[in-house]
């Protein structure tokens, strides 16, 4: 037998809870002369059939033909207007919500003008307070169906990551830059959310930026960018890096030899010295009006082994170039002459 509500109140013991629902599923019984309690800072929303009826504010209502009109033109007056007719109370606080906690439940990936990418993880805090409990009833309720408290923390931040998102992209800062824009990140977040709340019957009251940083990936990235402004050109860097590979190589074993000489200079070399160029050109690419530079002189071709004396002084001559051009490391550029430097005193007294 269905039940009737002849005494409807809610009484609210949490202190974040935003809507409670009488009954908690389906519909409920009602009828006219049932007594309607509200608490202060509290307002009850009938309901019915997707369309909210009537809202009451603080007081003991007796529920008549006067009060909810439109619930007796829908159920008529047979019965003496004690028909029992189905509807929900909605009970929505009016209290200023505090301490409301938002933040990306995974890393959200942002254009970033100079890692290209980032990838940040942001949370805070806002405020909120209900300033139209019928709106509120109706579009959060009628056209997203959501009633339970969890549900509607969710849609709310939900609306928050958005807007902040869109904002970081319109700002166009690297998240290298971000920390120092906290607060006008922050009012722009709150004055694209104002809009979306009060369309909703709600009134955002703050909003709080609490933490906004990069994830673990993207701190390395930054790591790595702020190694090669230390060193002060990404050429250089480059540059440093091929030679610190030859080393290594060099130092392996069955590395020395002529042969791996060679190889070392040709395509080590060449190949750090190209993508040095290639990358520096990427990353920094030169104004559209400034005059062309002149291109640097090519260093004298010499054989992968050298054998005779002029070959091997040839080689020599072309090492200093290298070093003077960069591209070789000093470390590097002593062991290479010092060895090729003996060779050719060993060909020189050789009879």
């Amino acid at each position: 037998m269905a039940r009737i509500f002849d005494v409807i109140e809610y009484v609210d013991e949490g202190r974040q809870e935003i809507v409670n629902r009488i009954p908690e599923r389906g519909s409920g019984d009602f009828r006219i002369g049932s007594q309607l309690i509200v608490r202060e800072s509290q307002a009850a929303v009938f309901y019915r059939d997707g369309k909210a009826l009537d809202t009451f504010g603080p007081g003991r209502h007796t529920l008549t033909t006067a009060n909810i009109p439109y619930v007796v033109d829908l159920i008529g007056k047979a019965f003496s207007n004690q028909t029992p007719f189905k509807a929900e109370v909605y009970f929505v606080t009016l209290r200023e919500l505090t301490d409301m906690k938002w933040g990306t439940p995974n890393p959200i990936t942002i254009p970033d003008p100079i890692l290209g990418m980032a990838r940040v993880t942001s949370y805070g805090s806002y405020a909120f307070q209900v300033t139209d409990p019928q709106l509120f009833v109706t579009k959060i309720v009628g056209t997203q169906g959501l009633f339970r408290t969890r549900d509607i923390e969710s849609f709310f931040r939900s609306i928050i990551l958005t807007k902040m998102t869109d904002l970081i992209g319109e700002m166009k800062k690297s998240v290298i830059q971000m920390a120092a824009f906290v607060e006008e990140l922050a009012a722009g977040v709150r004055a694209k959310v104002s809009e979306e709340f009060a369309s909703r019957g709600v009134s955002l009251t703050s909003l709080y930026i609490e933490s906004i940083a990069p994830t673990e990936e993207t701190a390395k990235a930054i790591d790595a960018r702020a190694s090669m402004g230390a060193i002060g050109d990404m050429g250089a860097y480059m540059q440093y890096q091929a030679a610190q590979a030859l080393r290594e190589t060099a130092q392996k074993p069955g590395g020395g030899g002529a042969a791996a000489t060679g190889v070392e200079l040709g395509a080590g070399l060449g190949l750090g010295a190209a993508m040095a160029q290639m990358v520096t050109q990427a990353v920094r690419p030169p104004a559209a009006d400034a005059p062309a530079a002149p291109a640097a002189p090519a260093a004298p071709a010499t054989p992968a082994n050298p054998t005779t004396p002029a070959e091997i002084q040839a080689f020599l001559d072309n090492l200093d170039m290298r070093l003077a051009n960069g591209e070789l490391s000093e470390s590097v550029y002593q062991r290479l002459y010092d060895k090729w430097e003996q060779r050719l005193k060993d060909l020189s007294q050789t009879p």
